[in-house]
């Protein structure tokens, strides 16, 4: 895996987290218990930082920032989709967030919320707890999203990051 310290901030990720080799994490991040990062996956702290909860997925190609002012939370028990972009944001547990999905600064993703796929969540914007962000810019629909609705998603990015950790090997 490829993971930098940039100065004084070196990166935390919990012993029980999967970093796959092809992901990039960088200065002020921290990842925690059973979270996933995947192949192409950047989590770049150099200029504020970057919290990942328990039991979350960050999927292929994502890019997660921060600035100076805005870092970048996101809670446990979280999917975030292949290509998605989040910036100075929060994203509380239990959320999904689309594939190619945009978040940006400012925005509040509640718990148990969802981000459809390509979705933009501009700056500022909150989308409520079980409500979904749909469309550019994103419109949200209220109480649409059942409590647990991501729960089989999550167990199943956990359960995979144990398997990459025990079976991944390069053949080349």
């Amino acid at each position: 895996m490829a993971v930098y310290a940039i100065g004084d901030a070196v990166p935390e990720i919990h012993p029980d987290a999967y970093i796959h080799p092809d992901a990039t994490v960088i200065g002020q991040v921290s990842v925690g218990a059973g979270s996933t990062v995947w192949p192409g996956a950047v989590l770049r702290g150099d200029y504020g930082r970057i919290t990942v909860g328990d039991r979350t997925s960050i999927q292929d190609g994502t890019v997660v920032h921060a600035t100076e002012m805005l870092p970048t939370v996101i809670g446990s028990d979280c999917v975030v989709g292949h290509i998605a972009h989040l910036e100075g944001c929060v994203v509380e547990d239990g959320c999904l967030i689309g594939s190619g999905s945009v978040v940006l600064h400012r925005a509040v993703v509640r718990t148990g919320a969802l981000v459809g796929a390509n979705a933009v969540v501009s700056n500022g914007v909150e989308v409520p707890s079980r409500a979904m962000a749909l469309g550019v810019p994103a419109k949200i629909r209220e109480n649409t999203v059942p409590e647990g609705s991501f729960d089989d998603a999550v167990a199943r990015y956990v359960a995979n990051g144990k398997r990459y950790r025990e079976e991944l090997r390069r053949v080349d």
